[in-house]
């Protein structure tokens, strides 16, 4: 199921989601331009790889935050920032520009170091925005879990339907976890999963607290 939309409104124009998918959008750019060796270079460069990391954290450390902008192809960047497009919006309303950062690279942080603790081994780059926008899908869930996502599904023929977003991103988080523990691949469901369970936590145990605008506070 893919969502096309929500119905719910931000009411502070998305700065740092516009933001956050144009500088994903250049790097992509960039990768596109450059030659076969020299984009396997900058994966291996910047990109996440677990073995390497855990040889030296804190020299390799800087890949933690590098690889959440670099991506394998048109399907990857877009399905990402399609993603971070529907949801990131309201999540930054209510936890302000700033923190709303901070917490999408803390999220990726994590999400990575998920992957990591399940792949400590692996020497493959891990790339891609996808574990710090599962942050921020966990804390749209906690936070909006009745707002209506128009979902696209096939069945047989695809149709369109609304679901509560508590239902539609629970599905997913389901859908990843199977995934991690019976499915594997080339698909990093650990960060995922790490990044979806640290942007519901940070919320609901109060490290990025909602705040209301400055024009909506008493």
């Amino acid at each position: 199921m893919f969502p096309l939309g929500d119905v719910n409104r931000p009411l502070r124009p998305p700065v740092v989601v516009k933001a956050l998918v144009v500088v994903n959008a250049a790097v992509f750019l960039i990768e596109l331009l450059a030659s076969p060796r020299a984009r396997e270079l900058m994966f291996s460069s910047y990109g996440f790889i677990p073995s390497v990391f855990w040889d030296d954290p804190l020299g390799e450390g800087y890949r933690l935050v590098t690889s959440q902008f670099l991506h394998g192809g048109f399907g990857h960047v877009l399905g990402n920032l399609w993603f971070l497009w529907v949801f990131g919006d309201n999540v930054e309303d209510r936890l302000g520009r700033v923190r709303f950062l901070l917490f999408y690279l803390v999220g990726g942080v994590i999400a990575a170091l998920a992957q990591g603790a399940f792949n400590a081994d692996s020497t493959a780059p891990m790339i891609g925005a996808s574990g710090a926008i599962s942050a921020v899908m966990g804390a749209y869930w906690l936070m909006f879990p009745g707002a209506q996502v128009l979902t696209l599904a096939w069945f047989v023929l695809p149709l369109t339907f609304y679901l509560p977003a508590g239902f539609y991103l629970g599905y997913w988080a389901l859908i990843q976890l199977v995934s991690a523990l019976f499915g594997g691949g080339h698909v990093a469901f650990w960060a995922h999963l790490g990044g979806f369970v640290w942007g519901w936590a940070a919320v609901k145990y109060g490290l990025f607290s909602p705040v209301a605008p400055p024009w909506r506070r008493r």
